[in-house]
């Protein structure tokens, strides 16, 4: 590691806290009352229910969310044998990725014991503590041992990561990467090059997987593993070859695997050769592969190639796993963690890997063209879907093996609660985009020449959230297709500008012309104007002949909005339009406006944001429950903004007894109902749960939203377009693919209430 290197590991580690973990309350603990009920004497009741019935304990305790991860250091790393206590930055490191990833708390637990049975007593002892139990760092072949015989004692789900999740992960990439070869597991053969936990693991899981006993070779430092061989431990018994081969070089010839799990450059160019045709290469020694990446991609062109390391394509990185497999393990209650859980695992993240990968990812990678390939055979660790995908497929396979103590019977709630343990509650969205596949519109994207517009328009496709209509010239947009290697066969593309879209253009001409003649326009006017993309687009929504339609991207939005206004107006009754976003946090779903549109409000047009705002979030199925913000609080200013609001809110209190809405009220009142309460209790909207915002002016609206995603407490969808007469939405300036997505959903669904009559109602 160079010196600047090391000195900016050694400050991440040491600045602020030291560390990289803390255990945080999560109970209140501010009055007398709390801590009697935290402590003495409250706390005796729940030790009494417990006492009654163990398993209370994942009721009243951490236990069910409390994972330790345990070590004794004689493996950290590539450090070897370090110490109990000089490995105890790893596994804070690997409590770190539990949390963030699964949302699981973790003790890091050293043990200074390098005697197995000692060490399996300190564990067995400290165990009634944690829900699951993760192993970490231990070498072998004591690491086999304390496993097996940990597993046998404690009735807590309990793995070895080193071992099983280097299997779970390199299992997942070889279903795919088999699949990709046109080859079976049952028929290739297999070289295994190292002898240690997690080669025997791999194997094992391998053959479990359908891979024949008979068809794997392992290699260790003195070579082949065979029958042959009067050195081998119990260990290695169980896989030594009758095969005629003593050395790597022999044993690779004509094989159509190679998993690496030892030391560096020790499998060369020639050897790769000699395997079979679309020869599958794992390499996974750390932090050198047995095999270079630019050695391996020179040696043949038809290789598929992974290693353990994150600037190559398909890393076999453990993270894929361990947090998910612990969370559908923690959540059934598993008294272990079996074979049919490991499997179950791996075929979800094998499965996982074909579906469309969401923009968030490639973004994260700097990969716009990730999809299912040779380069692209297991998911990036940062990918977001792998809690709600694995999760679940250890759970079910928990309860179908019968290990679990808990029944889950509904996985979309439980999909829903994983979404909200990770800060975001996608329950609103889940709903809509079913809305959105049940009765697929017809949506133009009137931008698809930008490259996320298109992105968006194939997944939207694929997962009929609509029926696109692309427009842009064909040849340019076929172009631009090719190149982000996208399939959008059957897509209706539009070029507006070509001649035989004359009849058309004249036609959306006239009717624009005969809506706005008494404001100026001239049937010439109308007609030049159906050449750009936003007055095409536009009118085709408005003629019937789309049902909604997206724009944004790269055009700004006074030159969108003119157009939408200009063809298909302001609803009836409406003075003013505005922009919604729909906000998700660790506190839940919010409603923000207006985020778009007015940027100085007087008292009628925030009335009529306030108005069109609750309108709009009763649509979602929602009581709009809405706090008027200020920078005061109930007649604190007597001027300005302030009484503006007030004014508004006693208006609507008037006019509108029914609508649950008050202020003028700072943010934290608004969202803090027990502060709230014990402030104001006479608010109409006391021991409410505020879930929507009204801002006082664009800025405050835009700001804050905008401060939030960038900070990385929220996500949002929007901004949603209120008050036109059609489902016209004009997205921010480059806005990424799953913006553009989210906005689909909402504009689809904005269509059927269209079709259906429910904004009118």
């Amino acid at each position: 590691m160079s010196s600047n290197r090391k000195g900016e590991a050694l400050q991440y580690h040491a600045e602020g806290r030291p560390g990289k973990i803390q255990v945080i309350p999560t109970k209140p603990y501010t009055t007398q009352r709390d801590l009697a009920l935290a402590y003495s004497p409250g706390v005796a009741e729940p030790c009494i229910e417990i006492e009654k019935d163990p398993q209370h304990a994942y009721d009243y305790t951490t236990k069910g969310n409390l994972v330790a991860v345990i070590s004794n250091g004689t493996a950290v790393l590539g450090l070897g044998d370090i110490g109990a206590i000089a490995g105890k930055p790893v596994m804070e490191g690997k409590g770190l990725l539990f949390k963030i990833f699964a949302d699981i708390d973790v003790f890091d637990i050293e043990i200074d014991e390098k005697d197995p049975d000692k060490f399996v007593q300190v564990v067995k002892a400290i165990s009634p503590t944690f829900g699951g139990i993760n192993l970490e760092d231990i070498k072998a072949p004591e690491c086999f041992d304390i496993e097996e015989k940990l597993k046998a004692q404690l009735d807590i789900p309990l793995m070895h990561d080193d071992q099983h999740g280097t299997a779970i992960i390199s299992g997942a990439a070889l279903i795919n990467a088999l699949e990709l070869a046109g080859k079976k597991i049952e028929d290739v053969k297999i070289v295994v090059n190292g002898a240690g936990a997690a080669a025997s693991s791999c194997a094992s899981l391998y053959i479990h997987l359908g891979a024949k006993k008979e068809n794997i070779v392992m290699v260790d430092s003195k070579g082949v593993i065979s029958v042959r061989r009067k050195d081998l431990n119990d260990r290695k018994k169980p896989y030594a070859t009758a095969l005629n081969v003593d050395t790597l070089e022999e044993a690779v010839k004509g094989c159509d695997v190679f998993l690496g799990l030892s030391v560096a450059n020790v499998l060369t160019k020639e050897m790769v050769r000699s395997m079979a045709d679309n020869p599958i290469v794992f390499a996974l020694a750390n932090p050198e592969p047995e095999i270079s990446y630019d050695d391996a991609m020179a040696s043949r062109p038809d290789i598929i190639f992974a290693t353990g390391r994150s600037d190559y394509p398909n890393q076999v990185n453990n993270v894929l796993g361990f947090p998910y497999i612990f969370r559908g393990a923690l959540d059934v209650r598993a008294t272990g963690i079996n074979e049919e859980m490991k499997v179950a695992a791996a075929l979800s993240i094998a499965q996982l890997t074909k579906e469309p990968v969401p923009d968030v990812v490639a973004l994260a990678y700097d990969d716009a063209k990730l999809s299912y390939g040779r380069n692209y055979i297991i998911p990036k660790p940062l990918d977001p879907r792998l809690l709600v995908t694995v999760a679940p497929a250890v759970a079910k396979a928990a309860i179908e093996s019968g290990v679990a103590r808990k029944t889950i019977t509904d996985w979309e709630e439980y999909k829903d609660e994983l979404r909200g343990r990770m800060g975001i509650d996608n329950r609103l969205m889940r709903s809509l985009t079913e809305m959105a596949k049940k009765k697929s519109k017809r949506i133009v994207f009137a931008e698809a020449n930008h490259a996320n517009m298109l992105k968006a328009a194939q997944i939207a496709k694929n997962e009929g959230l609509c029926i696109p209509i692309l427009l842009g010239n064909e040849e340019r947009l076929q172009k631009l297709i090719d190149e982000l290697e996208l399939d959008m066969t059957g897509v209706e593309i539009i070029n507006m500008r070509h001649d035989r879209e004359e009849a058309r253009r004249r036609r959306y001409a006239q009717a624009l012309a005969n809506k706005r003649q008494r404001d100026g326009m001239t049937y010439a006017e109308a007609y030049e104007k159906m050449y750009d993309r936003n007055y095409f687009g536009i009118a085709m929504v408005e003629a019937g002949e789309a049902d909604a339609c997206l724009t944004g991207t790269y055009t700004k939005y006074d030159d969108a909005i003119k157009p939408a206004i200009e063809i298909v107006g302001i609803r009836e009754g409406l003075s003013h339009i505005a922009g919604l976003n729909i906000v998700h946090n660790k506190l839940g779903t919010f409603f923000f406006s207006d985020t778009l549109i007015n940027n100085h409000p007087n008292a009628q047009t925030l009335k009529d944001i306030a108005l069109l705002t609750h309108k709009t979030v009763q649509l979602f199925n929602i009581t709009p429950v809405m706090a008027m913000l200020s920078y005061s609080n109930f007649g604190e200013r007597n001027s300005g903004s302030p009484a503006m609001v007030r004014g508004v809110v006693a208006d609507i209190h008037n006019e509108r007894p029914d609508i649950l809405i008050d202020g003028e009220m700072q943010v934290n009142y608004a969202l803090d109902k027990k502060l709230r309460h014990e402030m104001f209790p006479f608010s109409k909207i006391d021991n409410m749960d505020v879930n929507t915002l009204i801002f006082p002016n664009l800025s405050s609206a835009n700001i804050s939203y905008k401060m939030m995603l960038e900070i990385g407490m929220s996500e949002t969808i929007g901004p949603i377009q209120m008050g036109l007469k059609k489902p016209i939405h004009i997205l921010n300036i480059e806005s990424s693919v799953r913006d553009i997505l989210n906005m689909v959903i909402i504009a689809a669904v904005d269509a059927i209430f269209e079709e259906e009559g429910k904004i009118e109602k």
